[in-house]
């Protein structure tokens, strides 16, 4: 009996440190470099490349904060992106047709799941902290949709970091900063490396 109570109490002292986060946020979905590049239109390697371009993010996140200076945090995030077809001139008999470069949207809809690390213990108002974990990312082709199983996903991990701030005793803002390495959708002629994505967001969260 005595072993059970002293758990009991163990377990309250444990849970009572335990903090649950709902956060939503809004920011900059960013591809630079080669990094965006996805591959070449023509079998050439010096044509020109598929490009992701930038686009809008907004993502919600899940976070459960264990102990003093720990927590786990699951997420979603919707990426307004898309595509940049280049200008591509073909030979044909008589001269040169060229099309012209054009932007398509593709959407990336990824999940993610990160460890955190905060440099200040739970119950002070301001808590940076650093993250990593694992991710998938599903790119949507011009004219699907989430519910036309036509998505290309790739898995990876991310990491970065940022910032909490509490304004009161339940509503908070949080700044993130993270990189996403995954493969690199669609296998284009000559694909080579990993796609990087950073993303810059801020928002709100509501804490239990």
């Amino acid at each position: 009996m005595r072993r059970v109570v002293a758990g009991f109490l163990l377990y309250s002292g444990v849970t009572a440190a335990q903090v649950f986060e709902i956060g939503v946020s809004g920011g900059r979905a960013l591809f630079r470099g080669n990094n965006a590049n996805l591959g070449t239109v023509l079998s050439d390697p010096a044509s020109p490349q598929y490009q992701m371009q930038d686009g809008f993010r907004l993502t919600f996140r899940i976070t459960f904060n264990q102990g003093r200076f720990l927590g786990h945090e699951i997420g979603y995030a919707y990426n307004h992106t898309s595509l940049l077809i280049p200008a591509v001139s073909t030979p044909v008999l008589g001269g040169v047709v060229t099309t012209p470069a054009q932007t398509v949207g593709v959407p990336i809809h990824q999940g993610f799941y990160d460890f955190l690390a905060y440099a200040t213990p739970e119950g002070t108002r301001a808590r940076p902290f650093g993250a990593a974990g694992v991710n998938f990312s599903s790119f949507f082709p011009p004219g699907t949709s989430i519910y036309s199983g036509n998505q290309t996903t790739k898995y990876g991990f991310n990491y970065g970091g940022g910032l909490k701030l509490r304004i009161t005793s339940v509503w908070g803002v949080r700044l993130d900063v993270r990189w996403y390495n995954t493969s690199k959708p669609f296998n284009f002629l000559n694909q080579r490396g990993r796609l990087n994505q950073l993303e810059a967001s801020g928002g709100v969260t509501f804490n239990l």
